[in-house]
């Protein structure tokens, strides 16, 4: 006998929203690979479904990269009318920066921890599922990366390579800390096992420096 789900988390929205998600980004890449961005995307939502997410959750991290990458304010706006208000409430809770240009990089990153960090006026839990499951995914990409082209993969980001550590290791630490006794809290674990893999590569030193020092509520490092 198949197995069949009790009370279907995903209704016609979902697929509706990976319809709007495939054509936003339907030319994009992901940074400095050939691999689709929309795979990465389809990717968190899968971390975030199989980890206890609801359905605004779940098309939350089909859209969480929308506006940050296309259109800003805009985008949010359409996300909104389309999906509902919770929806774009977690999709802009996961976006760092709505500007173009965007602001430099240390502010935009530390702006973000804090708002991650603020369980009363900042991110809840959904959008807190949707930020550790697209930075466990990113870590991932990373450490696959690093096994093809080595540590040269630390090009493509606007800031150091310590600082790069630094702020995915601050990461862990919030996001350990604001999903504790959630069913995603394995994803944070799953996240700091990834930056131990990354920073065990043979060039990526300072990448550990940083992870240890952001994980350890240290400020980010200048760059050198």
């Amino acid at each position: 006998m198949p197995y069949v789900v009790p009370n279907p988390v995903l209704s016609d929205r979902f697929v509706q929203a990976f319809a709007f998600a495939s054509i936003v980004h339907a030319s994009r890449a992901r940074q400095g690979t050939a691999v689709p961005h929309i795979a990465h995307v389809l990717g968190v939502a899968s971390l975030v479904l199989e980890h206890g997410a609801d359905e605004d959750t779940a098309i939350a991290a089909l859209l969480h990269d929308t506006p940050e990458d296309r259109g800003g304010y805009a985008m949010l706006a359409q996300i909104k009318a389309r999906f509902g208000d919770r929806v774009a409430a977690i999709v802009e809770g996961c976006t760092d920066s709505f500007e173009d240009p965007k602001p430099a990089w240390a502010l935009r990153k530390a702006t973000y921890l804090e708002r991650l960090a603020d369980a009363q006026g900042g991110a809840d839990l959904a959008t807190c599922k949707v930020a550790v499951a697209d930075k466990l995914h990113n870590a991932r990409a990373i450490l696959q990366d690093l096994r093809n082209r080595g540590s040269a993969v630390f090009e493509r980001f606007g800031a150091t390579q310590e600082q790069v550590g630094w702020y995915y290791g601050s990461l862990a630490q919030v996001l350990h800390r604001r999903l504790s006794g959630e069913p995603a809290i394995s994803l944070a674990g799953a996240l700091l096992h990834a930056l131990d893999e990354i920073a065990a590569h043979t060039g990526c030193e300072l990448f550990g420096a940083g992870v240890e020092s952001g994980f350890h509520g240290r400020p980010c490092p200048d760059p050198r």
